[in-house]
C-alpha cells in the first residue's frame, strides 16, 4: 500500500525521485507531479487513465512565478490573480516555451493557479518548481476530497516505492477551481467553482459565457460520475416524490439536497462516493438556484448525471 504521511519533506523527496504525490488542496486532492519532467507527467496520465490530449493545470508556489510560464499577462488576469490568489481560481493564458506539450495537450495555452492549502503551498515552495495536479482519482470519476478517497481509487495503481499520499484532512471547499480563460478580449468562465461568476464579473467587468470545444479540465459533457445513476430535479418535494416511485420499483435511492450551498459543495463528492459504497442505485439530486456557488454545484451534478 502506498504510504500516507503528514511530512512535507517526505512528499518533496517523492517528487524529486520522479514520484507522484496525492496532494491536499482547498478544492480537491490532486495527483501531483513535477511539471518540468515528462516521465512524471506521463505517469499521471497512466495512473489516472486520462486521455493524453486532456490538459493539466499547473500549480505555482507564488504569483511571482507566473511570468516564467506564460507569454503575457492581460490586465484581466492581473486583476483576478491579485484578488483571488492564493485560492480556487485557475487562469488560462498563452503558454511560454517552458511549458511542456504533455501539460497542455499540444495547445497554445496553459492553465495555472496558486493553491491556498498550506501543505500544498509548502510543498511547492520547498520543491521549488511547479506541479501538475489533476484530481487524484480515475479519470471521469467522482473527485477525491480525503486521503481515503484517493486510496480507494488509486491505491492499487500507485507505486509504494516511489509515491506517497500527503494527508491534509478533508478539502475545505470540496469542488474544483473556477477556470477563467483570459486569452480573448472578454474573459470566459470555462468551469464554475468557488470563485463565482458574479465575483469574476465584479473584478474584471464583462464576462462572456463559455463557448467552443473543451479546452480546459472538467469541460467534458460526462465527468465527475459515480457508478450509480443521478437524476436531477429542481425542488425537494419533487425529489421526495421521485424517490418514492423509484423505491416502489425495488431500487435503492438517496435524495441529495442541502439548503446551504457551501455545505452542499463541500460534501457533494463524499456523499456521492458514500452512495456508491452503500449500494445506492439512483441519487435524486436537487439542483440549487442558478446563482453564486449554485452554478458550480449544478455543473458538477449535470456532468455527473450524463453517461458518456
Amino acid at each position: 500500500m502506498v504510504p500516507v504521511t503528514v511530512d512535507v519533506d517526505v512528499a518533496c523527496a517523492a517528487l524529486r525521485r520522479a514520484g507522484l504525490v496525492a496532494l491536499p488542496t482547498e478544492t480537491v486532492y490532486g495527483l501531483a507531479a513535477d511539471a518540468t519532467d515528462t516521465g512524471s507527467i506521463a505517469r499521471v496520465f497512466e495512473v489516472k487513465g486520462r486521455p493524453a490530449d486532456h490538459p493539466l493545470i499547473v500549480h505555482l508556489g507564488d504569483a511571482a512565478w507566473l511570468p516564467d510560464w506564460v507569454l503575457d499577462i492581460p490586465d484581466a488576469a492581473v486583476r483576478l490573480a491579485d484578488a483571488c490568489w492564493p485560492g480556487p481560481l485557475t487562469l488560462v493564458l498563452r503558454r511560454s516555451d517552458r511549458v511542456l506539450d504533455a501539460v497542455t495537450g499540444g495547445r497554445h495555452t496553459v492553465a495555472v493557479r496558486v493553491p491556498a492549502h498550506p501543505l500544498a503551498n509548502e510543498v511547492l515552495l520547498r520543491f521549488g518548481r511547479p506541479l501538475v495536479a489533476p484530481s487524484a482519482n480515475r479519470f471521469g470519476h467522482v473527485s477525491p476530497t480525503t486521503p481515503a478517497h484517493v486510496l480507494a481509487d488509486l491505491g492499487s495503481r500507485l507505486d509504494p516505492e516511489r509515491d506517497v499520499v500527503l494527508d491534509g484532512g478533508a478539502s475545505d471547499l470540496g469542488i474544483e477551481s473556477t477556470i477563467v480563460d483570459c486569452t480573448g478580449p472578454i474573459p470566459q468562465v470555462l468551469r464554475p467553482g468557488a470563485v463565482t461568476p458574479e465575483q469574476v464579473a465584479a473584478i474584471v467587468g464583462a464576462v462572456a459565457p463559455s463557448s467552443g470545444p473543451p479546452r480546459a479540465p472538467g469541460m467534458l459533457v460526462s465527468h465527475y460520475s459515480p457508478r450509480c445513476a443521478i437524476e436531477l430535479v429542481d425542488r425537494l418535494g419533487d425529489a421526495e416524490r421521485r424517490a418514492a416511485v423509484l423505491t416502489q420499483t425495488g431500487r435503492r435511492v438517496l435524495v441529495l439536497h442541502d439548503s446551504d450551498p457551501v455545505v452542499y459543495a463541500r460534501t457533494l463528492y463524499d456523499r456521492l462516493r458514500a452512495a456508491d459504497d452503500g449500494g445506492v442505485d439512483v441519487v435524486v439530486a436537487v439542483l440549487p438556484p442558478a446563482e453564486g456557488l449554485g452554478y458550480a454545484i449544478r455543473d458538477r451534478l449535470s456532468r455527473g448525471s450524463a453517461r458518456g
